[in-house]
Parts: C-alpha cells; structure tokens; sequence
C-alpha cells in the first residue's frame, strides 16, 4: 500500500499538489480503485470545474501500473458520466419548460422566439447534440439540461450519453495509459482545445448581443421618426401589420 502511494502520489506531483484534484482524484483510486474514478468522474460531469482531462489520464495512468484493470477504467469512468449526465437530466425535467419559458420572457434581449427556435432545432437533433455535446467541454456536461427540459426519451438519452461518454472516456484513459509517466502532458492538449471553445463562445455570445442591440436602436428610431412624421408613421403602421 505504501508502495502504491508513493507511485501515485509520485505523478500526481508532476501537475498538482496533492491537496489539489489530482490529488484528490489519487486518493479516491487509492481507496476505491477503478469505482474511485467512477466517482471522480460523476462528480465532475455535476461540477465541471473539475477537469476530466486530468482525472481520465490518472485513471489510465493506474490501470498501466497494474493498480486497476483497463476495461475497468474504461467501465467505471463511462458508468459516472452517465450517472452524472442523468443528474442533470433531473434537474432539467424539474425545472420544466414552464419556468424556462417565464425567465426567459423576463431577459432582456433574448425573445421567446429564440428559445422557441433553439426547441425546434433540439426536436430534429437532440440525439446528435447529446452525443457530440459529451465531447465538447463546458458543454459535455449542460448538455444533459436541455436534454431534461424538452423530455427527451429516456432511452434515447441513454443510448448518446453512453456513447458519447465512451468515446470521450476511451480517448482520454488511453492516453493516460499508454503516456505513463508523461500522462499530464494530456492536460496541455486539452487546454488548449477548451480555451478554442469557450474563445468561439465568448465570440457567439457577443455577436448575438451586438446584434439584438442594434436591433433594438434601429427600432427605436424608425418608432422615432414615425411619431415625428405623419406618413412615416401610417407608413410604419401599414409595415407591421
């Protein structure tokens, strides 16, 4: 035993302190080996701040010191993103469209014709959305809300989660396994790939804003000019009805 914690401890220390989530992560394979990573994983699909990018390594890295099986890895870590995934999914048929639909109604900027548009585009590619969405950081684990708000068959659910989640999983443990002892320069990778997506998200995000308000101003002033002028605003009346 003290032997397998001065192996583990030993690559921990290479990214984080051992009070850190490697550390952390260490700890609970140490305990409970391979369902230790199933843990680690649920939790961080209902906390993602957690980076699985550092926890799936780990996991592979263990399974290569003999510490767990492979396919346990593999198994335990798919077993808790899924069990997260539907976490979340609870959480989203809780809040219902219902109270969605009165906070949305309350943004400014955003309409119900947004979200009216965002369901109808979930109905036709919900599927395919869940099981990209497990692969996308940020998203791989607030995807399963939507998923639970429109009430997406549960089977349905399941079936992308766990194939989404497995191939994720599969790529990332592997990594860590076949590594070794450089399994953290996964970390780097990943870093890279998740600070791309949040950057086109930030981009998103801003273009929908700048657009709305825009729209917003230019509409203000036709209203402007209609009230100023009498033709204008017959003219204004006739374009909207």
């Amino acid at each position: 035993m003290i032997e397998t914690t001065y192996t583990m401890a030993s690559a921990a220390a290479g990214s984080e302190p051992s009070g850190g989530i490697t550390g952390w992560a260490t700890h609970l394979m140490e305990q409970l080996g391979a369902p230790g990573a199933g843990v680690a994983i649920a939790l961080e699909n209902l906390f993602p701040p957690l980076p699985s990018e550092v926890i799936l390594p780990l996991a592979g890295f263990t399974a290569a010191q003999g510490r767990m099986s492979l396919l346990a890895a593999l198994l335990w870590t798919t077993a808790g993103s899924v069990v997260g995934a539907l976490v979340l999914y609870g959480v989203g048929a809780l809040i219902g469209r219902d109270r969605i639909r009165a906070l949305v109604a309350r943004l400014p900027l955003v309409k119900l014709a947004d979200l009216d548009r965002t369901e109808a585009w979930f109905a036709r590619h919900g599927g395919k959305a869940v099981f990209f969405g497990r692969m996308i950081p940020i998203f791989r684990s607030l995807i399963s809300v939507p998923a639970g708000l429109e009430g997406m068959r549960m089977a349905t659910f399941l079936l992308y989660t766990t194939l989404g989640s497995l191939l994720w999983n599969t790529v990332f443990v592997l990594a860590g396994y076949w590594l070794g002892d450089n399994w953290t320069a996964v970390q780097d990778y990943v870093g890279v790939y998740s600070k791309a997506v949040v950057a086109l998200v930030a981009v998103a995000v801003l273009a929908f804003v700048a657009l709305r308000i825009v729209k917003a101003r230019g509409g203000r002033h036709r209203g402007h000019q209609a009230y100023g002028n009498p033709q204008a605003r017959e003219f204004e009346r006739d374009r909207t009805l």
